[in-house]
């Protein structure tokens, strides 16, 4: 284990199952209506079409809302992406960064990217404003410059994510955004039963971030759990 508590080191007061279950509805209540808070426009939802039909997760809308906020809270100018997917992510970023804000988005799929260049066309962003590279991320990476983004925003190989944030610590300005998504694991982070490599990396991240002395940390419970740290 990490050091993270498992849910048994937690001493809460057993709640009767029925308010169990008011607890929960209340809970997927809220959620869902964080979903639906801030809305979708038609090329957010072909995006998201095209990733269903190629079986590639989105991040949920939420997720996208918290994305085009923090791009929007660090005025971001230069943003990096590890793994377009069909381009959900990417549209909530470039509609949260600086009107002249580049995104440079990293995917070992072209014909990924390529659903995501449509997407971004038919949002009315320049074909300036994003930057594909096709290859796996940690070979591109290493080819990006010292400190010249704003926001590093990882969502590609969970067993990668710990090698990412050493690649996002060199690229991010002081004052830059690093955010991982997608590190509940669907609930699989804070089990205390076996798990797979990939949860055990999860935690392996979490524990770094949170213990570095490098970085300000939250964890946000929107979508699947979203990691984000400011470097100092």
């Amino acid at each position: 284990m990490c050091g993270f508590p498992a849910p048994t080191d937690t001493v809460t007061p057993r709640q009767p199952r029925g308010q169990e279950r008011v607890i929960t509805g209340n809970r997927q209540t809220s959620w869902a209506f964080a979903d639906a808070f801030v809305a979708e426009d038609e090329a957010l939802r072909w995006a998201r079409d095209r990733a269903r039909e190629a079986g590639l997760r989105s991040v949920s809308p939420s997720t996208g809302a918290a994305l085009r906020l923090l791009a929007a809270s660090v005025d971001a100018k230069a943003v990096a992406e590890i793994g377009t997917g069909c381009g959900v992510s990417g549209i909530h970023l470039l509609h949260g960064m600086r009107p002249d804000g580049v995104l440079t988005t990293v995917d070992p799929e072209p014909e990924h990217q390529q659903f995501a260049r449509q997407a971004f066309r038919v949002c009315g962003f320049a074909s300036n404003r994003a930057r594909f590279i096709p290859g796996p991320a940690l070979d591109v990476l290493p080819r990006l410059a010292d400190a010249g983004y704003d926001l590093v925003f990882c969502d590609g190989d969970r067993l990668e994510y710990p090698d990412y944030l050493a690649e996002s610590l060199r690229l991010l300005r002081p004052g830059g955004l690093v955010v991982f998504e997608g590190v509940f694991a669907n609930g699989r982070t804070v089990d205390s039963g076996p798990q797979p490599t990939e949860v055990l990396r999860l935690r392996e991240l979490l524990r770094t971030v949170r213990e570095s002395q490098e970085l300000v940390p939250s964890l946000l419970p929107v979508g699947d759990g979203l990691l984000c740290a400011v470097k100092r």
